[in-house]
């Protein structure tokens, strides 16, 4: 520190002169403690983890009332969107004119973020950084939509997701806001196949391409606190950074998808307190009505996933059915691809159809008996399939192109069609105007015998004529 000149030494008592260094030094131990934390990564589950306890908790929600806001989370903003989204997210705000409606992009997502869960929101800067780390888009889906909804609340929807009835559907008439923190629906109810090796962990779980919850929840943030802690520990075993993983489909679903949430779902149930034993999927299996566990409400498979094909999820016309998927959108697992047998594919096909899965089971089964050739055979014969199937569906799409092209040449053809007729009928009106304007005008009106000698006149003229 340089020497303090003469002229103002001489000014400050000898005292306070000695002090100076002292403040000095006090400040600038204040402005690292204030700022250490902000500067710091996550590079561990432990630091996840040990930095979460001295940052700043919000409350646990005190809304009585579910906010009016919809969520959506998309690549572009809507004036940008795609013809098909487009027409999905006007579902949303035409059902529900007076909710708020916004969509973070890629463009304004960090943005979000960081308000929110930086120094001037919650503190905490470890969610902040582990979000910008990440690469993969669908994690970084999944975690922002938890983030929205433990930040705002509301309802959120996947941008390929229609809205049948209004959100105010959601929550049956018979129960009250002010019971209720949490709105959530069953997805895949087929616990049948629990103890199957590929299917088993994702034969039970709630939806969340649709839900609605109040601000503040603990389930939210601890799903996201579950999912930071989940990616640094595989981080770790690939022994690369968080921005580098690589992760197949059901490490996705496991990780971050409905099976993680329907896991930090039920674990928020158990905290509870309530009558019975410990809560799990047993208590939802082929639900007829809504149910609400430990200030959850949990509707049926029909309400957010009707129309699957499983699960006895029924259809969307159905009175229950709430939303649409419409799957457009989902086109991730492209990504991050499923388990598939050389020989017999991906067992997801089937769909959940019991006697498919045997099968495909017994199949991979008895592959694992037969000779090279004959697996080779089996690989063969899949590939001489899936070529057919490429060719059929290519020439479904070839026909679907022709019906698109005749449909807008029959409308095309309608619409000259209907500009003709409507050129011939100006013209038959013009002329019919040109004809009363060379007749010239009508005589008044005669009242008495003068008007019927008239009239009379005129029919003897006209009849001459």
């Amino acid at each position: 520190m340089g020497a303090i000149p003469a002229a103002l030494r001489n000014r400050i008592p000898a005292q306070l002169r000695r002090s100076i260094p002292l403040y000095l030094l006090c400040i600038t131990l204040f402005i690292i403690v204030l700022y250490a934390d902000v500067f710091s990564l996550p590079d561990s589950t432990s630091s996840v983890l040990g930095r979460a306890s001295s940052q700043k908790v919000l409350a646990a929600s005190s809304h009585t009332t579910f906010p009016r806001k919809i969520w959506q989370t998309w690549k572009v903003d809507p004036y940008n969107f795609d013809k098909r989204d487009s027409n999905t997210a006007r579902s949303w705000t035409t059902k529900n004119p007076g909710y708020r409606y916004e969509v973070l992009t890629d463009f304004n997502d960090m943005s979000y973020v960081e308000y929110h869960f930086g120094p001037e929101g919650l503190g905490r800067p470890d969610i902040v950084g582990m979000y910008r780390s990440i690469n993969l888009t669908i994690i970084k889906a999944d975690l922002l939509r938890y983030m929205i909804m433990y930040a705002e609340g509301g309802v959120y929807a996947d941008i390929d997701v229609e809205a049948l009835k209004p959100a105010s559907r959601f929550l049956p008439a018979r129960y009250k806001q002010s019971e209720v923190d949490m709105v959530i629906g069953v997805e895949i109810d087929q616990p049948e196949f629990r103890d199957h090796p590929i299917l088993g962990p994702k034969s039970m779980s709630f939806c969340q391409w649709t839900f609605m919850c109040k601000p503040h929840l603990p389930v939210m943030l601890r799903l996201v606190e579950n999912i930071m802690a989940w990616l640094s520990d595989k981080a770790s075993k690939q022994g690369v950074p968080v921005s580098d993983l690589a992760l197949d489909f059901d490490e996705v679903i496991s990780g971050t998808g409905p099976s993680a949430f329907t896991a930090a779902v039920l674990e928020e149930m158990n905290k509870h307190p309530h009558s019975g034993g410990k809560i799990t999927w047993d208590g939802f299996h082929g639900m007829d009505e809504s149910r609400v566990v430990s200030r959850v409400l949990v509707l049926d498979v029909e309400a957010f996933a009707a129309g699957q094909g499983h699960s006895d999820s029924g259809n969307h016309n159905a009175r229950g059915a709430l939303v649409k998927h419409h799957y457009h959108a989902s086109n991730w697992p492209s990504k991050h691809p499923r388990f598939a047998h050389p020989a017999f594919g991906e067992v997801e096909r089937c769909n959940w159809d019991a006697d498919c899965v045997r099968k495909w089971d017994e199949d991979v089964a008895a592959y694992k008996t037969m000779s090279t050739e004959q697996q080779q055979k089996k690989i063969s014969e899949r590939k001489t399939e899936q070529l057919r199937q490429l060719d059929a569906a290519r020439k479904l799409q070839e026909q679907a192109s022709q019906l698109e092209q005749l449909g807008l040449a029959v409308k095309k053809a309608e619409e000259e069609s209907r500009k003709k007729r409507e050129e011939e009928e100006a013209l038959r009106m013009a002329e019919r105007h040109q004809e009363t304007v060379n007749e010239g005008p009508s005589p008044p009106p005669l009242l008495g015998a003068a008007g019927r000698k008239w009239q009379a006149g005129g029919n003897i003229m006209s009849g001459g004529l």
